[in-house]
């Protein structure tokens, strides 16, 4: 019944969250629409996970809802082999900090931040010695 799903981000400044994840997070572009021109969605993967960025007008306009981006209801978790050098590469390039990193307690290491539009992105490293099913 059902085949595949990702999350759709609503964005006031798609040209930036395209930036963000593509050039900061790794993200791989795979469809655009309009192709030319500023979009008004684009889907990116990340090894097999989907995300979608559209406009808050795109969304007005094709389902009638008025979005508000940047609302802590979710927090979006990529993980990376070190959380300090890709805080210290996001953060440079003007990512706002929400938690530095961190370690948990339940050996993972964390970092929160925020992008373009203001939602979280929590940045996740393994630690030794933890196994992937704890």
């Amino acid at each position: 019944m059902f085949r595949d799903a990702f999350v759709n981000l609503y964005t006031g400044d798609i040209e930036a969250g395209v930036r963000f994840y593509r050039d900061l997070l790794g993200f791989v572009e795979t469809f655009r629409t309009p192709t030319e021109g500023t979009p008004e969605h684009v889907e990116l993967m990340l090894n097999g996970f989907g995300l979608g960025l559209g406009t808050v007008e795109a969304a007005k306009r094709v389902h009638g809802v008025d979005t508000s981006p940047g609302s802590p209801a979710m927090v979006l978790v990529v993980w990376t082999s070190d959380v300090d050098a890709a805080f210290d590469r996001m953060v440079s390039a003007g990512t706002p900090v929400v938690q530095p990193p961190h370690d948990t307690g339940t050996r993972n290491r964390n970092a929160l931040l925020r992008d373009p539009d203001g939602n979280l992105v929590e940045i996740v490293q393994l630690l030794s010695g933890r196994s992937t099913t704890s």
